[in-house]
């Protein structure tokens, strides 16, 4: 949940770390194992302030906080900059981030609390995660497939439902709606059949949650906060939104940049999946509660007082939550690459199994890993998204994936490349759509003109447009596994399911999938440059010979039918021009987490589409009509003017081609 250039690429860095040069297609040598250091308190607090202060100040994030976990007991909790800069009438003055008093928000990683609270529930034999959901709701879930919807499609996003923009990021100060209108309230349509795609959805999570919320008979956020939030020893972490006055003055700000204005507190349509407000101690004890330790309800000077704790999840249940959620027979070939757990993706590095989630709002950023087979958390929240859109992505990847190699060097050889890298490689190139899209309204043409472009490159590798390395150069790919692509001098992995001849699908992450794009559609670029090109050529040469006209005093002689070709053929234009100016209000509200656009605005903008496109109707009608009259003349300048309407009614079928095909009169304006 972010700003929508980021948003399509929520859990899928488009920073890989690779070198940007391509390299041969065999894996870089194996190099001797790097000693891990010992991960202490004073290891840690030292290389920290030796990474984040200066990484901070380059990308222009204001604050931080990191809280790190190990063996059952928290090695370090650190604060980093400014919770408020002083910048902006809504900043009172500058404040040091307190890890132990700042609130920061999580986003996404709130996810993973709505996980435990259906794994609490399972464990306890009230819920079960092959089960229908259908049986504990009040209402129809809308499905287009045979095969029922689980827990387990919900918390692996796997339930096929297509994603939304709107309505994620509310307008400052407004009322959150409640649980049961997030889930009913034109739900998204479901595109893919359960269990096969994975397909990153926020309306999942939400439905868990009020799964959780009927079956326990209280409102979700008060459950999960005494079952999961008090249980780990959350003290202050809270759903609310706002936040109550005995925790605003403790909220840090959140910034574009360091320097700018404050960005108000952001409101979470579906809370469940990313309204959590929490400090860096708060995040320790979820991290140590998910490893299996019982910490208890604490504050920052002792035990809370109230009743005592609930027991973390059982030993048999955090296995089943930190598993693969889906196998071989579900995903086929992609499950060759990283999956999704129950709530987790596997974000695994040097042989050692990590599991982690994002969070992004619009000012804040976050990302927690956890270590199960090493017993060991590392949690990172930002205040700010940094002076370029994906600085908070680079801080992420730089301490995290710094973290693994200082403390689990990676120890195994270097894999080899298959012979078959080039030929599979081959296979595999062209365009694809990211599974986390709409498809059912209008919002379908920008998903259709961002298409992901695989290429085969050189020496068999492979490049896929969504990763490159910090220069924003391709990071080359090379096939390792049959199917199974890794990075030039890196670890990031790519699986493909196929069918015996083409490629089916890419895992390009666990919660995201690449499918081959049609035809259809995959011409559609072209097809709408060319044809906004040809109308807007038109334009000008109207303008051009009717300046031309007046200037010269020539007089046309035109028929009654002529003039109302030209008229209706203008007005197709103007349309075009208008609606143009509309569709970029409502996309750059949408760019930008704003609240969603009026409904009459994106009605209107259909109209004059729709307007806008039936020019083929005049252009058509005034090319026949000069084709009979050139054919009675036999001038050569009437089939020259032939040919010009008929390019014109061309562009104005491609343009008719574009907006069916890219969904802009789709009766579903809900995006």
């Amino acid at each position: 949940m972010l700003a929508f250039a980021s948003w399509l690429a929520t859990g899928t860095p488009a920073r890989a770390g690779a070198s940007s040069t391509a390299q041969a297609a065999t894996a870089p040598a194996a190099t001797a194992p790097a000693a891990a250091h010992e991960l202490t308190t004073g290891d840690v607090d030292t290389w920290l302030e030796g990474l984040l202060p200066t990484v901070l100040a380059r990308e222009g994030i204001a604050g931080a906080v990191v809280s790190v976990v190990h063996d059952g007991q928290t090695v370090t909790r650190r604060g980093f900059g400014l919770a408020g800069t002083g910048a902006g009438p809504d900043d009172s003055g500058a404040e040091r981030v307190d890890p132990e008093r700042t609130l920061f928000r999580i986003g996404s990683i709130s996810k993973l609390v709505t996980a435990t609270a259906v794994l609490q529930l399972v464990q306890d034999g009230v819920l079960y995660l092959d089960a229908p959901v259908q049986d504990h709701l009040d209402f129809t879930l809308p499905t287009r497939f045979p095969q029922p919807v689980t827990l387990r499609h919900l918390l692996s996003h796997t339930a096929g439902f297509e994603d939304r923009i709107a309505g994620v990021i509310l307008a400052p100060r407004a009322d959150p709606p409640t649980l049961r209108a997030v889930v009913t309230t034109d739900p998204p349509e479901q595109i893919f059949a359960p269990g096969t795609v994975p397909a990153y959805s926020n309306y999942s999570n939400a439905l868990a949650a009020y799964v959780v919320q009927r079956v326990t008979g209280r409102d979700y956020a008060d459950w999960a906060t005494d079952h999961v939030l008090t249980a780990a020893g959350m003290s202050t972490a809270t759903f609310a939104q706002p936040l109550p006055a005995h925790l605003a003055d403790r909220m840090s700000k959140g910034y574009d940049s360091t320097g700018s204005a404050p960005v108000p507190f952001e409101i979470v349509g579906p809370a469940p999946a990313g309204a959590i407000s929490a400090t860096a101690a708060d995040m320790s004890a979820f991290m140590l509660s998910q490893l299996g330790h019982e910490t208890g309800a604490t504050t920052a000077t002792g035990p809370a007082p109230g009743p005592a704790p609930g027991p973390p999840l059982r030993s048999s249940t955090r296995d089943l939550m930190h598993r693969p959620a889906l196998g071989p027979d579900q995903l086929g070939g992609l499950a060759a690459g990283p999956r999704m757990a129950l709530g987790y993706f596997d974000q695994s590095r040097n042989g050692h199994r990590i599991l982690g989630h994002a969070g992004d709002l619009t000012a804040f950023h976050a990302q927690l890993q956890i270590y199960p087979e090493d017993d060991t958390g590392i949690f990172l929240a930002l205040n700010s998204t940094g002076v370029r859109p994906d600085s908070s992505l680079a801080v992420r990847e730089q301490l995290l994936t710094g973290f693994s190699d200082r403390y689990f060097p990676d120890r195994r050889p270097a894999p080899a490349a298959l012979s078959t890298s080039a030929e599979h490689s081959a296979r595999a190139e062209g365009a694809y759509l990211i599974s986390r899209r709409s498809q059912s309204t209008f919002a379908r043409l920008f998903f259709l003109l961002s298409a992901v472009d695989v290429r085969a490159g050189a020496e068999g590798t492979v490049t896929i447009s969504q990763i490159t390395d910090p220069s924003g150069a391709l990071v080359p790919f090379v096939e390792v596994e049959p199917w199974v692509w890794q990075e030039v001098d890196g670890q990031r992995r790519v699986a493909a399911a196929h069918d015996g001849t083409a490629v089916t699908a890419i895992g390009l992450d666990p919660a995201f999938t690449l499918h081959p794009m049609p035809t259809r559609q995959a011409v559609l670029p072209w097809v709408l440059a060319v044809s906004l090109g040809i109308v807007v050529a038109w334009l000008l040469i109207c303008l051009v010979t009717s300046v031309h006209g007046w200037r010269h005093r020539i007089r046309r002689h035109r028929t009654r039918g002529d003039r109302l070709v030209r008229a209706a053929g203008t007005t197709s234009v103007v349309a075009l021009a208008a609606a143009g100016t509309l569709w970029a209000v409502v996309a750059t509200a949408l760019l930008n987490d704003a609240p969603p656009p009026a409904s009459w605005l994106i009605r209107l903008a259909q109209v004059l589409t729709a307007l806008a496109v039936l020019g083929v109707v005049p252009a058509a009608w005034s090319t026949a009509r000069s084709a009979r009259q050139a054919g009675r003349t036999g001038d050569r300048r009437g089939w020259l003017e032939v040919t010009l309407r008929a390019v014109l009614t061309v562009g104005f079928a491609g343009l008719g081609y574009g907006v069916l095909v890219g969904g802009l009169l789709a009766t579903s304006i809900t995006c």
